[in-house]
């Protein structure tokens, strides 16, 4: 006879099974959506007919960022999703290692920005030369360096007469192009009552002497500017991650903790959180799958 009392082993926990599927294939949909912006941006360049022109550009395509963000984050929510949907602890496995091993390099990428500064400012200065050559050759690219400028309000790797070394812009005699002894619009200075963008602004400004050059474009380079964010911004959150920083931290410029570094240590802080997390309940829905089975 039965005594209605029902033997309760090792369950699964449904909480942290559907909580890391549903975050997942979030994840998981998003980088299907930068793989596919990616590869409609490179259609749209004809590179998909043409691989070989993949190296044809001179300079950095963005395009990549989002191929290579995208890939990532499509195996990782691929991984984390299947993983615990079918309670799969190989999956699950390869998600906490992956996620374990981009967690280390980010530390060590930071880690190492501050102990090699000069190397990696000279490997700043190149990159940005050698796309400054590059500027009129893809859309993509012209569009970040524009950014770039805009939102450092810089020009140059290390000041206006970077952009020489661009065909376009050189001030030679034999160059027969508009912008000559110009800089793209991106450096100028912004005008508050202007609501139209002068894409003309930049035009034959280094002709100019530079006290008179100010009035017009930023004569500050970008990998100075890069610099000043760092010391800004990061300098502050490493501060704060390692429990030494006080509320009133005074950069170079003498200025108090300002908003923008504390929404990038809201935003750093919420990645590693995020990361952690992930890496924590990951194992915890391993230890629970190998528990369930070895009570079968």
């Amino acid at each position: 006879m039965m005594s209605g009392k029902h033997y309760k082993g090792q369950e699964v926990s449904c909480c942290i099974k559907y909580f890391i599927f549903g975050f997942n294939i979030i994840f998981w949909l998003l980088g299907v959506a930068f793989l596919g912006i990616g590869l409609w941006a490179w259609s749209e360049k004809g590179v998909l007919s043409n691989i070989s022109s993949i190296t044809d550009l001179g300079g950095f395509d963005p395009v990549w960022l989002f191929l290579v963000v995208g890939g990532v984050m499509f195996i990782l929510g691929f991984a984390g999703c299947i993983g615990a949907l079918r309670e799969n602890t190989l999956l699950l496995k390869f998600f906490s290692v992956f996620l374990g091993i981009i967690f280390f390099l980010e530390l060590t990428a930071g880690v190492l920005a501050f102990v090699f500064k000069d190397w990696i400012k000279d490997q700043l200065n190149f990159f940005i030369n050698n796309n400054i050559r590059a500027y009129r050759d893809d859309i993509d690219l012209q569009n970040l360096i524009d950014f770039t400028q805009e939102y450092w309000e810089c020009c140059g790797a290390f000041g206006a007469d970077d952009w020489n070394l661009n065909i376009y812009f050189n001030c030679t005699d034999s160059n027969p192009s508009r912008e000559k002894c110009g800089v793209p619009f991106s450096c100028c200075t912004k005008d508050p009552a202007e609501d139209v963008i002068n894409t003309q602004c930049g035009y034959d400004v280094r002709a100019k002497t530079d006290a008179e050059q100010k009035a017009y474009i930023h004569v500050k380079g970008c990998v100075p500017q890069f610099e000043k964010w760092l010391q800004d911004n990061l300098t502050i959150v490493a501060g704060i991650f390692i429990g030494v920083a006080l509320l009133q931290v005074r950069t170079p410029s003498s200025s108090l903790l300002t908003l923008s570094a504390f929404c990038y240590f809201i935003l750093f802080l919420s990645l590693y959180f995020l990361q952690i997390f992930g890496i924590c309940l990951a194992q915890n829905l391993v230890s629970d799958i190998e528990a369930v089975r070895a009570s079968w």
